[in-house]
């Protein structure tokens, strides 16, 4: 059991509902991309694992969330079964794409900023207030960032003063920009990105929705190295996660490997690029 006393703060130094403004209060070294700042990469003795291609799609309902597996350490594979594609909180949902390390550690940050905040004002943040809550936490690791170890996730949730999903995407000064459609990251966002296009459209269905995310994937596994495609060997497929009115919710990985295995052998391969 921890006995250390609470932190007492003076009036005008509060942080209050900033999970952000406490820890530079208390634990700076705790802070995004702390102590990274002071390593330039001619120093690093290592390669640094970066997680690759991640998208959000919205749909007629909510917000579908994706991430293929693989996470890269220069030209040599780091990971085949890396996750990318985390809760935020009950209705919202983070994928990262750049320095796996500092982005894992600022989502779960993020995800303590979001309880810390409901704890202290006993109510949750609007989802644009979580999306602005997010750009800090991006802002924040911009030291890290100019050294080369760079973080820009996506986010997206269901807004029910809206009712409808939204995606925001960020770059690396913690800018943040609301998609009104759809947004790719990564190594491979180019290529996922055009093929979303040709698909998307206003009112999309949940499953048409799904399975444009899986080809977008699948298209940037065929023209880029960083992005890994579906293994029927290992049985290794993406990570999909469908947010709507009912929540977060990731889809089972049966689930996922029958719909990747429907793509790639339909009639007409389902529409995956040749």
């Amino acid at each position: 059991m921890n006995d250390a006393p609470l932190p007492f703060f003076g009036a005008g130094h509060d942080p209050g509902p900033s999970f952000l403004e406490l820890l530079r209060a208390v634990a700076p070294h705790a802070l995004p991309g702390a102590g990274l700042e002071r390593l330039s990469s001619p120093e690093m003795p290592f390669e640094v694992t970066h997680g690759t291609t991640v998208l959000a799609v919205r749909y007629e309902g909510g917000v579908v969330m994706a991430g293929d597996r693989r996470a890269t350490a220069g030209h040599a594979i780091a990971s085949r079964r890396i996750e990318k594609v985390f809760p935020a909180d009950e209705h919202s949902g983070v994928a990262i794409a750049g320095a796996a390390g500092p982005a894992v550690e600022m989502v779960k940050l993020f995800q303590v900023q979001l309880e810390h905040y409901e704890k202290v004002e006993g109510e949750q943040l609007s989802l644009e207030g979580k999306a602005n809550q997010l750009s800090q936490f991006v802002r924040a690791n911009l030291p890290a960032a100019m050294q080369g170890f760079v973080v820009i996730p996506l986010f997206a949730g269901y807004d029910h003063r809206r009712n409808r999903g939204r995606v925001y995407s960020y770059d690396a000064t913690g800018g943040r920009y609301e998609e009104l459609d759809f947004q790719t990251n990564g190594s491979g966002s180019v290529h996922a990105r055009n093929w979303i296009k040709t698909g998307w459209r206003e009112g999309l269905p949940v499953e048409e929705a799904i399975d444009l995310s899986l080809r977008a994937l699948f298209a940037a596994a065929d023209e880029d190295t960083g992005t890994g495609g579906p293994d029927l060997v290992r049985r290794i497929f993406p990570m999909v996660a469908i947010i709507d009115a009912d929540g977060f919710r990731e889809l089972p990985a049966d689930d996922i490997a029958a719909r990747s295995e429907a793509l790639l052998t339909g009639p007409e391969r389902g529409g995956y690029p040749a």
